[in-house]
């Protein structure tokens, strides 16, 4: 098998997961977003990565957004709400995170594969992405199944765009309107 039969494949596959996304949670998790006064995103290893450009094009929409960690982050208040991408939700430094936030009177929005996980029991908005965690490699029904999460990750970055799409037309944004609030230095 080439490079380009394993693209097709994997191409295929997160046509399959993503045909088992519930438009319903995705509808309450945009509510979720459109009502923070301020966006906090976190994720670990390569959902982090992807959780970042979701963060990237919140701020574009025009929303108050903030990586945790980063040392522009405000503190917190209530009526913020804290995304966390984590595919088992289970992720020991985002449960403490989940955990923090709702002490903190913070809403949590979680990206998962695992709705009954402990993150998944503190949200208020749970989008399920359908895949397999890391640790688990074969699909039920055998077919093609990339390894230790790749296709969540894949999956979370274009479902983010998916969201964003969504968004740009709730608000009347346009890639024009977007890009003003572009960065202008790089």
């Amino acid at each position: 098998m080439g490079i380009k039969e394993n693209t097709i494949n994997i191409l295929r596959e997160l046509e399959h997961n993503a045909a088992g996304i519930d438009n319903a949670q995705a509808a309450q998790f945009i509510r979720h977003i459109k009502k923070a006064n301020h966006i906090f995103l976190q994720g670990a290893g390569r959902s982090g990565i992807a959780i970042r450009g979701f963060a990237n094009r919140l701020l574009h929409l025009g929303f108050a957004v903030s990586m945790v960690g980063e040392i522009s982050a405000p503190h917190t208040r209530p009526g913020d709400l804290v995304i966390i991408g984590s595919g088992s939700g289970e992720t020991t430094s985002l449960k403490s995170l989940a955990e923090k936030a709702v002490a903190s009177g913070v809403d949590v929005a979680l990206v998962t594969m695992k709705a009954d996980s402990t993150i998944g029991r503190l949200a208020k908005s749970v989008l399920v992405l359908p895949g397999t965690v890391k640790d688990e490699n074969a699909r039920e029904d055998g077919a093609f199944s990339q390894p230790m999460g790749s296709a969540f990750e894949q999956l979370c970055f274009i479902t983010y765009d998916a969201i964003v799409l969504e968004l740009m037309a709730q608000l009347g944004e346009t890639s024009e309107s977007m890009f003003i609030r572009h960065a202008d230095l790089e």
